[in-house]
């Protein structure tokens, strides 16, 4: 039987050094002809790098931990996998760890990362508490916010107060006066933001809100709001992400056998590829998740080459019109 096939017998074969052969499968700088040679090599002889022993050798495992509080808002899927190809193309394989509720307990979750000896860790959508923080720092553990503040952490987050208060703009300039909030998680900076700008900017325009009801991302409790609010005499509602606001204007439609816009206009936020389906044409604030990642995927490689800075990073996104929501002229 054959011998394991070695690095020497790689570099032998593609006609380079040993140290190439490293840099090409640990991700360090490399030419592109050397890279294509070394991987050419090594599929012809069917070689397979040592990650662990590697990750012993360097103390770096090159993966990054990606945490997120829940997957079922339609925005985390879509910027977990732009967060790992983004990762990926910069060497760096990703964990994946779910916590178990929004505003659960991470202390698990984060001994699972600190086990698996993560280089880094992306929390999307959580904060951590001073402990969790501590323990992190000690472990010399850099962690990256993403869409979610919080002090004493790099953090990337869409404008979010910006946002709130182009919402609530829109619909005072469509006409209309009586509108409610279906607001997010107010645990969280993200809901926080959101609805102080949207509020801020109602109360510039003299208007003071039919109501403000807790969502809390959750389709359930977003689509009990609404009945609220819309009981209340609501003709327009901002809601705070469009995970619920799919789930309020079903329950309007459906449940209360309202029109949308015709009797309550509906605007959400995030723009997830679902609000541009028909069934939906949800107006709502886009959050720029491309522009997002690459931010968060920079802040990461920064810490990882020592960088001690922490840097809140905003990035606005445009209110996307569509047809859930009444439009200026319409009110003319």
């Amino acid at each position: 039987m054959a011998g394991r096939v070695t690095s020497l017998d790689v570099a032998a074969r593609a006609g380079v050094s040993q140290s190439a052969v490293s840099r090409v499968f640990s991700g360090a700088s490399a030419s592109k002809s050397t890279i294509a040679k070394v991987r050419a090599a090594a599929q012809e002889l069917g070689y397979r790098p040592n990650v662990l022993a590697r990750s012993l050798i360097t103390g770096r495992s090159r993966i990054i931990g990606l945490v997120v509080a829940y997957l079922d808002n339609p925005f985390y899927p879509d910027a977990l996998e732009r967060l790992s190809r983004a990762l990926q193309d910069e060497g760096y394989h990703t964990l994946v760890f779910i916590t178990p509720e929004i505003g659960g307990d991470l202390d698990s979750v984060i001994q699972q990362m600190l086990d698996h000896q993560v280089d880094g860790i992306v929390a999307a959508s959580v904060g951590l508490g001073d402990a969790l923080a501590a323990r992190c720092r000690a472990a010399g553990i850099p962690v990256v916010l993403f869409n979610r503040g919080q002090e004493g952490f790099a953090q990337v987050t869409s404008a979010n107060r910006a946002g709130g208060r182009r919402v609530a703009e829109f619909l005072v300039n469509a006409g209309h006066r009586r509108i409610g909030h279906v607001a997010g998680w107010q645990g969280s900076s993200t809901g926080q933001d959101r609805t102080e700008g949207f509020t801020r900017a109602l109360a510039e325009a003299g208007i003071a809100p039919v109501g403000i009801e807790p969502g809390d991302y959750d389709r359930d409790k977003a689509a009990r709001a609404a009945q609220v609010l819309v009981e209340r005499g609501a003709e327009a509602l901002f809601v705070g992400n469009d995970h619920m606001a799919f789930a309020v204007m079903d329950h309007l439609r459906f449940a209360m056998k309202l029109k949308v816009p015709a009797d309550v206009s509906v605007v959400g936020y995030d723009d997830v590829p679902m609000a541009a389906w028909a069934g939906y044409d949800l107006t709502t604030v886009r959050q720029p998740v491309e522009r997002m990642v690459e931010a968060t995927v920079a802040a990461m490689l920064s810490a990882l080459a020592g960088d001690v800075s922490i840097a809140r990073t905003e990035i606005d996104g445009p209110l996307m019109i569509r047809g859930s929501a009444r439009k200026r002229q319409e009110t003319a």
